[in-house]
């Protein structure tokens, strides 16, 4: 009969799975608008970190040139320099372009606490452009890259509560080397060291009270607001200093830049780039990792070294070197036991 050859309608007829044709689908590549955003990301990240080494080499070479090649003396005003600037800057960065978001100062006491940090801060950060016209740079920075066992110093006088004791084992090669380092150091000058060690432990001291005094979330803030909170202050704070121990700056300022227009130039850009340390530093911990700032930080010394050494001709010995290399092998080390405790906790303390 045809009714048995013709399905009617409304049933559902059974497929043979041996009728069945496998189809082979390619798969969808990615799209050129995410690969081409992925190589956008890769190109910013290699450019920040690129701009964090000319901005970090640049300002160490520009003030040990101001300060020591060129004849400009005066360490105070040229950091109350540094300090205008980046007021300015800041503030045009997070008020106008709004790079950063913009945090407010929530209370009496944070603006207070905030004007203790900036003491510090400006304490250092003269200490750190004073000592540059007694050492030359590639010594200064070994003589900075002891920051971590200041770290470890403060935090344990201030916070009462040990490390673990891989962390102070760490620590040790960052002494040997730096004392290594001295004792084989041709342009060894002492009170330049007494200074830079002022401004090393400076450095780790603000570190450590702003951790403590800005740890609530409420307080907390990053690096660029809080800059532009503790720049004007410290300008403040500096331009006195400045006008009283050393007397008539402004006036041989004026006089140097008539002489010489270019005083002006190299000023205004000394200044600039020692405001973009500050961003680039905010910008590498943005877009990579507080722990890739401080493996940044960690060559940043040997490099800025080599570089000064090829500019500047200054004399250096192989005990000299190796007693660096000693001190950035000990900060390697501090920093891979921090990690391990960060992330094994129940580590006990020495």
């Amino acid at each position: 009969m045809v009714e048995s050859y013709t399905q009617r309608r409304g049933s559902n007829p059974r497929l043979d799975p041996s009728s069945l044709i496998a189809i082979d689908i390619p798969q969808t590549p990615p799209s050129k608008s995410t690969t081409t955003s992925s190589s956008s990301s890769t190109a910013a990240t290699a450019f920040i970190i690129l701009s964090w080494y000319f901005s970090n080499i640049g300002v160490l070479l520009l003030n040990k040139y101001l300060l020591s090649i060129h004849g400009y003396r005066y360490p105070i005003f040229l950091t109350f320099l540094h300090m205008l600037s980046c007021s300015f800057y800041t503030f045009l960065s997070v008020r106008f372009l709004r790079l950063v978001p913009s945090q407010s100062v929530s209370s009496h006491s944070q603006l207070l606490k905030i004007v203790f940090l900036a003491v510090i801060f400006s304490l250092s950060v003269v200490c750190g452009n004073t000592s540059l016209r007694y050492l030359p740079v590639s010594f200064n920075q070994a003589i900075g890259a002891t920051t971590p066992f200041f770290t470890a110093a403060f935090a344990l006088a201030i916070t009462c509560r040990p490390e673990p004791t891989p962390v102070y084992l760490a620590l040790l090669p960052v002494v040997l080397g730096i004392a290594v380092a001295s004792n084989s150091e041709p342009l060894f000058h002492a009170l330049g060291f007494l200074i830079c060690l002022a401004s090393t432990a400076g450095r780790a001291l603000k570190s450590v009270v702003q951790g403590i005094l800005l740890s609530s979330e409420s307080e907390k803030l990053n690096s660029i607001n809080l800059l532009m909170y503790m720049a004007p202050i410290a300008a403040l704070i500096l331009l006195p200093v400045a006008l009283l121990s050393e007397p008539g700056v402004a006036a041989a300022t004026l006089a140097k830049i008539r002489e010489e227009p270019s005083l002006a130039l190299l000023l205004f850009g000394n200044a600039t780039v020692a405001y973009l340390v500050n961003l680039t530093n905010f910008l590498v911990t943005k877009h990579t990792s507080a722990l890739t700032l401080q493996v940044l930080g960690n060559a940043k010394a040997a490099v800025a070294a080599v570089v000064s050494v090829l500019i500047f001709r200054n004399p250096v010995t192989v005990m000299g070197m190796v007693g660096f290399g000693i001190t950035i092998l000990g900060v390697v080390l501090y920093s891979e036991a921090k990690k391990r405790c960060k992330n094994n906790p129940s580590s006990p303390p020495s």
